[in-house]
């Protein structure tokens, strides 16, 4: 199976509301742990290894690219 990078939440509206209200009223300790937990879950219901190392490196590619054009 490979990483589907292309959209494809049936409601992306919906779930970036849903995604914010998880973490109202948390302070920052409290939205890290439980984005953590979050990802966890998805990982484990995705459990492809190699699809997941696939989306850790494109994370974090996409990352190391928005700070270098911050910087």
């Amino acid at each position: 199976m490979t990483l589907n990078t292309a959209p494809n939440l049936a409601r992306p509206d919906d779930f970036y509301e849903a995604l914010i209200n998880m973490h109202r009223g948390l302070d920052d300790e409290a939205s890290q742990a439980v984005n953590a937990k979050l990802i966890l879950l998805l990982c484990n219901h995705i459990g492809g290894h190699e699809v997941l190392l696939e989306a850790m490196r494109l994370a974090r590619a996409s990352t190391a690219g928005a700070l270098a054009e911050a910087a």
